[in-house]
């Protein structure tokens, strides 16, 4: 059998466990080898049973005897009961809901068991233990008790026993024959674990150091990997042509002088960053990432500006139309004095400014205007990459909220303008969203990074308070103030619609408030002589532009919405946000919305409400309260939740002890630095066939989006 062989034809694997194998996304036998557990549970102690511990996991070998099944009327329950005895004591056992226990038991048998000793209404019992017969035969390796027992990742029907049971044969006919894909100098110079050494400890270890030096292994082969995979497209794009854009020193300073602010110190190293990158002749791959309000848009406004009058055209890809329009009005406003004409492209509609006036025209015109260059700068969603969108000179790619986009939204944006014209457009990727020096290392190590670590003066930092429900009928009070006083507020709830009523949603989400009852409930009972208007994604897209207009223009007092308002919304005049259920976001999304406000020289404010009594929830939100550096909540978030929460990347394929390593940044400062020394030889792995493969797999599992 090869390792890349279909699991049909392993022993033991039929059709109904190949399914849920299939839905976990182990397809091969190398998938399955790679199915790593995710801890261990210590039975390695074997004690007598006289010896037991109270409440603790015990390990006891004895004879089983007096097995039986019985059945509870009330609670319904299949209950296993048997006996376990050695040379010192006995004890009870029992099994829940396993009644076929009582057919695979064998009395007078020995066995080793391992579960927790508890007290119960009939005295001493061990409950659910895991067990495993003992053989007559010398050589038996234990795999489910007596040592320390590998838990993976289950899903219902592949319990941990099952994957343990058809593991351990498979480890020995295939450990030996695998080729270890990292070179020998990488594994030497890391001191790592050999290949079939590793493969071996981190299923089933003889010791928790052997299995911590194994999973060291494999996280340094999976982070080197994605780091090949990431510089290699850094590699590429070094030998891409682009178009050269001349740095007008003159227009830049009339664009700064023409602001009603001053620039921040890293908005100028930013744009003086960008401004050098475009006159190159290879494509710039930038990423600008900078807080909430730090200014980010006028950084893009000056690369747009220097584009136009070089004679080319930007592209501005952005995740909503919500905020695709917001930022057609406001670039459209900063960039018309300067000549450059705007264009807008939507599901719906599509709108371009002519002698600083914005008008509707249709999409044949729209397209026309781009391809004849009337039109400098095109903003739109996603509806960008479409084939009939042709420009003339696209010298700009422009990615707003770029972590809302894989790689391979990014590449395939850049590659279609670059093949309309043989030279590649340069990019600049943006988020607020900041992120974790690990993250930028590895997952998005193939762009440049400016940061804007400033925020403009005259800002006041926005006092957050977390609100207990006692303390719930005080911040109404405090928006309808805010109101009277001419501002207005958002409120923010984490879903659409309330759950349907079950036992387990009222165990879970009935606490966790829907836009549409809190809206209802805040109109007719909280402010019903206040306007209020309801934002939710599910809403059509002119109906959501119609809403947040009239709420830019003061015409209504309080929005309450889903998320659909995180990215990018500018409302000066809204000083108060209130979060609902704030424990269920992440810390760098309540940093999101809390970006929402803050936005004027007006005091702003941010409640947090939650009911969650968890010291592990209010220490987390206690961080929002403590900490208004967005880079500094992110490390935090990272810390708390992992990198798998914090930016959906368990969504990205990336394998889980990669997933796990994105917090060390020692480790991923080595894989980087190995990666760099190995491609500065052979940049294309040429002499590296297995690491070659490897990355090329990678990027077909990988999806960084």
């Amino acid at each position: 059998m090869e390792l890349n062989n279909s699991l049909n034809k392993i022993q033991g694997i039929g059709p109904l466990f190949l399914a849920k194998l299939h839905r976990m996304g182990i397809r091969s036998i190398k998938n399955l080898l790679f199915h790593f557990p995710h801890r261990y549970e210590d039975f390695s102690n074997i004690i007598n049973i006289s010896k037991y511990k109270l409440n603790e996991i015990n390990c006891f070998k004895g004879v089983i005897s007096g097995i039986e099944n019985k059945r509870t009327f009330r609670k319904r329950m299949n209950l296993t009961y048997a006996d376990i005895s050695d040379e010192t004591d006995s004890m009870r056992i029992v099994w829940f809901n396993q009644p076929y226990l009582a057919n695979t038991l064998k009395e007078d048998e020995e066995y080793l068991v391992a579960g927790k000793v508890v007290l119960g209404p009939d005295g001493l019992y061990l409950s659910n233990p895991a067990f495993e017969k003992i053989s007559k035969k010398d050589d038996q390796e234990l795999i489910h008790t007596g040592r320390l027992v590998p838990v993976y990742p289950e899903t219902e029907g592949l319990s941990s026993k099952w994957f343990r049971f058809i593991l351990y044969p498979l480890l020995k006919e295939f450990a030996s024959k695998i080729k270890d894909p990292l070179p020998k100098e990488i594994v030497e110079n890391n001191e790592l674990m050999p290949f079939e050494k590793a493969i071996w400890e981190i299923h089933f270890p003889k010791t928790p150091e052997l299995a911590e030096k194994s999973q060291k292994r494999f996280s340094f082969q999976e982070l080197f990997f994605i780091q090949l995979l990431v510089l290699q497209q850094r590699i590429k794009i070094n030998h891409q042509r682009a178009w050269q854009i001349p740095f007008d020193l003159k227009i830049i300073k009339e664009f700064t002088e023409s602001l009603p602010f001053i620039l921040t110190g890293a908005q100028k190293k930013s744009i003086w960053h960008i401004l050098n990158d475009l006159q190159k002749p290879r494509p710039m791959n930038r990423l600008l990432q900078g807080d909430v309000g730090s200014g980010k848009t006028v950084v893009a406004e000056a690369a747009i500006l220097m584009t136009k009058k070089a004679g080319f055209q930007t592209i501005l890809m952005v995740p909503t139309e919500v905020l695709s329009k917001q930022h057609f009005q406001k670039i459209g406003e900063n960039l018309s004095k300067f000549g450059v004409n705007v264009g807008l492209i939507t599901s719906k509609e599509n709108r371009i400014t002519k002698n600083r006036e914005m008008e509707k025209i249709t999409r044949k015109e729209l397209l026309e205007a781009l391809k004849s260059q009337k039109i400098d700068l095109i903003i739109g969603t996603h509806a960008l990459i479409q084939d009939n969108i042709i420009l003339n000179k696209p010298a700009l790619v422009i990615v707003d909220e770029q972590h809302r986009f894989g790689v391979e939204q990014r590449a395939r944006l850049c590659q279609r303008y670059g093949a309309q014209a043989k030279l590649f457009p340069h990019l600049l990727s943006m988020t607020a969203t900041p992120i974790p020096r690990t993250l930028t290392l590895t997952i998005y190590g193939d762009l440049d990074l400016s940061i804007l670590d400033e925020m403009p003066k005259g800002r006041k930092k926005i006092k957050t308070e977390i609100i207990p429900p006692i303390r719930r009928q005080e911040v109404y009070k405090f928006i309808r103030g805010t109101v009277e006083k001419g501002k207005q507020v958002f409120i923010i709830c984490p879903r659409i619609e309330a759950p349907e009523e079950t036992e387990i949603s009222k165990l879970i989400l009935m606490d966790t408030k829907s836009v549409k009852k809190e809206f209802e409930r805040l109109s007719k009972e909280i402010f019903p002589d206040l306007n209020l208007v309801m934002l939710h994604g599910k809403m059509k897209p002119k109906e959501k532009e119609e809403i947040m207009e009239k709420f830019r223009n003061k015409e209504t007092d309080i929005l309450v919405s889903t998320s659909v308002i995180e990215v990018g919304i500018d409302i000066p005049n809204a000083t108060v946000i209130a979060i609902e259920g704030a424990d269920k976001f992440g810390l760098a999304q309540l940093h999101q919305f809390r970006g929402r406000v803050g936005r004027s020289e007006y005091q702003s404010y941010c409640f947090l409400f939650t009911e969650s009594r968890a010291r592990k929830t209010n220490s987390r939100l206690k961080a929002m309260v403590d900490l208004d550096d967005g880079f500094k909540l992110a490390e935090k978030d990272l810390e708390i939740r992992g990198p798998g929460s914090l930016f959906g990347l368990k969504q990205w394929g990336i394998p889980d002890l990669a997933m796990k390593s994105l917090g060390d940044i020692k480790l991923v400062e080595k894989t980087r630095n190995q990666a760099k020394e190995l491609l500065e030889k052979d940049p294309t792995l040429k002499n590296y066939p297995l690491l070659q493969l490897e990355v090329k797999n990678l990027k077909t599992a990988v999806h960084f989006e």
